[in-house]
C-alpha cells in the first residue's frame, strides 16, 4: 500500500505562493487542470476555493503534487483556511486527486465571489495588482 497520494492545488500552495513551503518534501508532478465541473471562488482575495457543479463549470488550472499522508496531515492541512475542506476532485484527464474545496457553497455571504478567470488564481491576483 502506497504512503503517498496526489494533491491538486490551485491557490496559495502553488509554486511561488506563501503556502508552497508546506509542499517542500512533496514531488511536483506538473501543471494540471480540473475537469470542467467546477466553479471557482475567491475568499476576500486571500485564497480560492472550488465548488463542484453538475453543469456550468469550467476547467480550473493548478498544480499537482505527490505528497505523503504525513506531510498532508502535518504540514498542509493545518494551514488551510476553515472555509475549505479536503475532498476528491476530477482532473481534466479523468483521474481523481485530493484537493481542497469549499466547505459551504459560497455566494451566500460577503466573504466570497466567483472568479472565473481563464488563468486561475494567479491571473486573478495579477488583475488585482493592475487595478491598484
Amino acid at each position: 500500500m502506497s504512503d503517498t497520494v496526489t494533491m491538486f492545488v490551485n491557490g496559495q500552495a502553488m509554486s511561488g505562493g506563501p503556502l508552497n513551503n508546506a509542499l517542500a518534501s512533496a514531488r511536483f508532478l506538473g501543471p494540471a487542470r480540473t475537469a470542467a465541473r467546477y466553479r471557482f471562488f475567491s475568499f476576500r482575495d486571500e485564497f480560492p476555493g472550488l465548488v463542484p457543479v453538475p453543469e456550468g463549470g469550467w476547467s480550473v488550472p493548478g498544480e499537482i503534487y505527490e505528497i505523503s499522508y504525513a506531510q498532508l496531515r502535518e504540514e498542509l492541512l493545518p494551514r488551510e483556511p476553515v472555509e475549505l475542506e479536503l475532498s476528491v476532485i476530477e482532473l481534466e484527464d479523468g483521474r481523481g486527486s485530493l484537493s481542497m474545496v469549499c466547505r459551504n457553497h459560497p455566494g451566500t455571504d460577503d466573504s466570497s465571489r466567483e472568479i472565473t478567470t481563464p488563468g486561475g488564481w494567479r491571473a486573478h491576483l495579477a488583475g488585482l495588482m493592475t487595478k491598484s
